[in-house]
């Protein structure tokens, strides 16, 4: 009886104890920064520079960026610009850094210490230095400093590529002068490609950041560096959730060519790309949106002795993948000039691999991303194509002019397609089931879109101004344009 009553008691304790619900987890507490703080912090800077008025009224912008241009407020520069009253000889803005060696060697952004006169960097111990710049490299946004010291506190150095999207980070830094304040967030997306940067995939954080935090170092959870903060998305000039720091792979990179050399030395092809869309790819026959397209190529430079030519999409530099036209003058600049590095091109439905000897990236040549309209009257008016447009057979004047060997110059748009085709474009070549033909006669490019179903997208090669690009012409709903 006592052996029954004592099975019968484990079976109840059994199947209560199976239909006890599970014990909720321990909620997940947030991280302590605390400790990363006490580390580290002493290595991080506040830096002060002197400038003259009239040289630094205010914060520099894309060359002939207009106050009225949408994009003018667009990734303002962190300095806060505090002139005196009038007479005033100077001006006092704030930035931040770090120590990289214990013998006084700083990083910070180049448009902290721009056209100062005099920098000041003031140590978390309250020590002050007068500070000399190294070098300063304005594309990436990086400057070296040194100061008279020894047995300095140095940051920890991580690796930006092991970064994961939605991972912590601590910015230390001066906003509005005040040092040393902490901040946090998490990484919101990696290689970010911004305008007017070309050569910087940055690392975009929540991280609050506002001016004074410029320069300033961006910490993973162990307490290692993986970015330099410095630009922020504004339209007031504080923070509003979108912040970007430089990979601490690029500014170390950036740092050694600075010491070793005072300069940077950075690679070129000579090309002019765009993005790969969608309607791109179609037409040439790529099976996805990928690469950086060439819309046309320097005369003798590097891509045109090698043999790229323009319709060519990039899809591997160096044996490095270009996803997006933003990653071409990374890995190009990256490269060291008059190394040879193989191009894989996408041309005529099938991939080649192309040797090309890369040159060095001038500062002072123009930019051909700069054109001017093109002109020039027409001998004719012809009627409008299917696609509504009026196309004019370019002149021989006209071709020695620009230096082309044929083209059909828009002279008007009549119909609804869909493009961003202006008036006064030569068409150069149309790009139809893959493969790129040159056009010169309105015969000829008439053959080709009669040839072509009415709801395939036609794309062209585009002379404007002194560039050239691609563009996709489409018809609304499949139709023809003219009426």
């Amino acid at each position: 009886m006592k052996a029954f009553i004592a099975a019968l008691f484990l079976s109840i304790v059994s199947n209560l104890a199976i239909a006890a619900p599970a014990q909720a987890p321990a909620p997940r507490q947030l991280p302590d920064f605390s400790e990363l703080v006490e580390q580290q912090g002493q290595a991080v800077v506040n830096i002060s520079t002197t400038q003259k008025v009239s040289t630094r009224a205010m914060p520099q912008m894309p060359p002939g960026m207009d106050e009225n241009d949408p994009m003018y407020d667009f990734f303002r520069r962190f300095v806060p610009q505090q002139p005196g009253g009038p007479g005033s000889p100077d001006a006092r803005s704030l930035g931040s850094g770090f120590i990289v060696s214990a013998d006084g060697y700083l990083l910070t952004n180049a448009h902290v210490v721009d056209e100062a006169e005099e920098i000041t960097v003031k140590l978390s111990d309250k020590r002050e230095f007068k500070a000399r710049v190294i070098g300063a490299d304005k594309r990436t946004d990086i400057a070296v400093l040194k100061i008279d010291a020894s047995g300095l506190p140095m940051v920890k150095f991580g690796d930006a590529t092991r970064l994961r999207v939605g991972e912590w980070v601590v910015a230390i830094g001066s906003p509005f002068g005040f040092e040393s304040s902490v901040t946090a967030g998490i990484v919101s997306a990696k290689g970010r490609s911004l305008p007017q940067e070309n050569f910087v995939p940055f690392i975009q954080t929540d991280v609050a950041i506002n001016p004074g935090n410029s320069g300033g170092p961006l910490f993973n959870l162990r307490g290692e560096v993986v970015g330099i903060n410095s630009q922020i998305y504004s339209r007031n000039g504080g923070f509003m959730g979108l912040s970007f720091a430089i990979p601490i792979d690029v500014a170390m990179d950036i740092q050694s060519q600075l010491r070793a050399n005072g300069r940077v030395q950075r690679g070129r092809i000579g090309v002019v790309i765009q993005e790969v869309t969608k309607e791109l790819a179609d037409s040439f026959g790529m099976k996805r949106p990928e690469g950086a397209l060439v819309s046309s190529v320097e005369p003798r430079g590097p891509a045109e002795v090698a043999g790229i030519a323009p319709g060519d999409v990039i899809l591997r530099f160096d044996g490095k993948l270009v996803e997006g036209s933003g990653d071409l003058p990374r890995l190009v600049g990256g490269t060291r000039p008059g190394a040879s590095s193989i191009a894989q091109v996408w041309r005529n439905g099938g991939t080649r691999d192309i040797a090309v000897t890369v040159a060095e990236l001038n500062d002072d040549l123009a930019d051909p991303r700069r054109s001017r309209r093109g002109g020039g009257a027409p001998e004719a008016a012809p009627q409008s194509n299917r696609l509504g447009l009026v196309l004019s057979e370019v002149t021989p004047q006209q071709r020695r002019g620009m230096q082309i060997e044929g083209g059909l110059r828009v002279e008007n748009i009549t119909g609804g397609v869909r493009s961003d085709l202006r008036i006064g474009d030569v068409i150069l070549a149309v790009i139809a089931r893959g493969k790129q033909t040159p056009v010169s006669t309105l015969e000829q490019f008439n053959g080709i879109l009669s040839s072509m179903e009415p709801k395939i997208g036609l794309t062209v090669l585009v002379r404007r101004g002194t560039n050239q690009t691609f563009l996709t012409l489409r018809v609304p709903n499949g139709q023809d344009a003219e009426k």
